[in-house]
């Protein structure tokens, strides 16, 4: 089974739910972005790593706005799947932006990366990094691949959303900043097929129908 959820933010806890001990040897655990185990590498994110690696499905995440870029692109990207990604952990991987995998006999759009709100802030703390917006190369081969599979997936999963969501998340309209992601997802939504897509970075669970859905707390299977 593949199963999605969304921002960890490096908390053991959200792992350790009741909810999450059905998942078993096989099954692959999708994180929207903010997975947050990889930031600074001090003692208690070392023994949380070692103890997710003991877990026997697989953890595939899209970095979001909380994860380190420095510690995570370290590692030289693999063929995986169908697509490009790094193994971090026995059974950890990072999807890498705009790539198609194949899972489970589901083709599965994945795309990280994000905007803090709160970059001056953070980049002051030596905690923020340009990069985590995709660039426009990094979009323009995301549509290149897109194109090979003739705009149609099963799923897509990533940390930020389309701009024309953003509105389902603020009731206030002036406050909505629409960066060349959350555009470039727009695009996406028009050109492309798919079942659902999933994203994080709301922090909120809650379905926008026909396709798209918040995913904080919950687990979700894909079906």
């Amino acid at each position: 089974m593949i199963y999605v959820t969304g921002d960890t933010h490096g908390e053991l806890a959200d792992f350790q739910q009741k909810e999450f001990k059905k998942l078993k040897k096989g099954d692959y655990l999708l994180v929207c972005g903010d997975f947050g185990f990889f930031w600074n590498g001090d003692k208690s994110e070392q023994k949380a790593l070692k103890w997710l690696s003991r877990q026997k499905y697989t953890i595939l995440f899209v970095e979001g706005t909380h994860d380190n870029l420095d510690i995570i692109e370290s590692v030289t990207p693999q063929d995986w799947n169908g697509g490009q990604a790094r193994q971090l952990g026995d059974n950890l991987f990072q999807l890498c932006r705009g790539h198609i995998f194949r899972l489970e006999g589901n083709y599965i759009f994945a795309m990280g990366g994000g905007e803090s709100p709160d970059m001056d802030q953070r980049e002051a703390q030596g905690a923020w990094w340009e990069r985590e917006l995709p660039n426009a190369q990094e979009m323009e081969q995301a549509r290149e691949r897109l194109a090979q599979y003739r705009n149609v997936v099963d799923y897509i999963v990533t940390h930020d959303c389309p701009a024309t969501l953003q509105k389902n998340f603020s009731k206030d309209e002036m406050s909505l900043h629409a960066n060349p992601l959350n555009l470039f997802f727009d695009e996406i939504s028009r050109e492309c097929r798919f079942k659902q897509w999933y994203f994080g970075c709301y922090h909120a669970d809650k379905r926008i129908p026909p396709y798209h859905t918040a995913v904080f707390r919950q687990l979700i299977a894909l079906r």
